[in-house]
């Protein structure tokens, strides 16, 4: 009678976290249809040629040592194609969109970086 109420009690536990509420899962839908453009540049497009890559690992090596920069700044896509850089993502702000872009800039000349960082609004 005990082993009864007490498998009783625990499906009737566990059929109750069926109804909790679950935690809002961010909705980045757009973001990656955004990403599915074929005109637009993605991880996927950096060339594995030796001074592409260095150029890369130097920017976000930069990128990664500013302990002030958000989360988003820290996780932004580095893409060398051919020398050529292109920044892409959402920053929290405008100074980290400057600041990452100045970053590219000294690594690899200011003609050479393409800077499409977005500042996200909150």
């Amino acid at each position: 009678m005990i082993r009864r109420a007490l498998w009783v009690g625990c499906v009737v536990v566990i059929a109750g976290c069926a109804d909790a509420p679950q935690p809002a899962v961010p909705d980045n839908t757009a973001i990656n249809e955004r990403d599915r453009n074929d005109a637009v540049k993605t991880p996927i497009d950096q060339n594995e040629n030796q001074p592409d890559v260095d150029r890369t690992a130097s920017i976000r090596k930069e990128v990664v040592a500013r302990s002030n920069f958000s989360t988003n700044a820290h996780n932004v896509k580095i893409i060398t194609q051919n020398g050529k850089v292109t920044l892409r993502g959402p920053v929290d702000s405008e100074e980290e969109r400057n600041e990452i872009g100045r970053i590219a800039s000294d690594v690899a000349g200011k003609d050479n970086v393409d800077n499409q960082l977005e500042v996200t609004t909150k």
